[in-house]
């Protein structure tokens, strides 16, 4: 019983550090969107100023490196926000098979 208490303990400290990486996460991706969605009008601007047609700036900007760039870390945000998001799911859920085991055995026993 003491060992499934323990662990129960373990598992309640990851979610709170899984809890504080998801905020981080959470800011990287909004300023990572932020970043993007700026240079992404900043080039197609720069595009439109050059005499491009506005029916080709939005095939072409995103070949732009810099824009390139800034998709790439927003997409890399998004995979380390939804993969913490996974990792909170997965401990609450070993949290709830503990609580019944622990139940099970405080019943068993009392």
């Amino acid at each position: 019983m003491i060992d499934l208490l323990n662990e129960m303990n373990d598992l309640s400290l990851r979610l709170t550090h899984s809890g504080d990486q998801l905020k981080r996460y959470g800011k990287e991706l909004a300023q990572a969107e932020h970043d993007y969605k700026i240079t992404l009008r900043q080039e197609a601007l720069k595009l439109r100023a050059d005499g491009m047609a506005v029916t080709l700036i939005d095939k072409v900007v995103y070949g732009i490196p810099e824009v390139a760039d800034k998709r790439l870390q927003r997409d890399i945000a998004e995979t380390m926000y939804k993969a913490s998001m996974e990792s909170i799911n997965t401990l609450k859920l070993k949290m709830r098979i503990l609580d019944e085991q622990i139940k099970r055995e405080w019943n068993s026993n009392g």
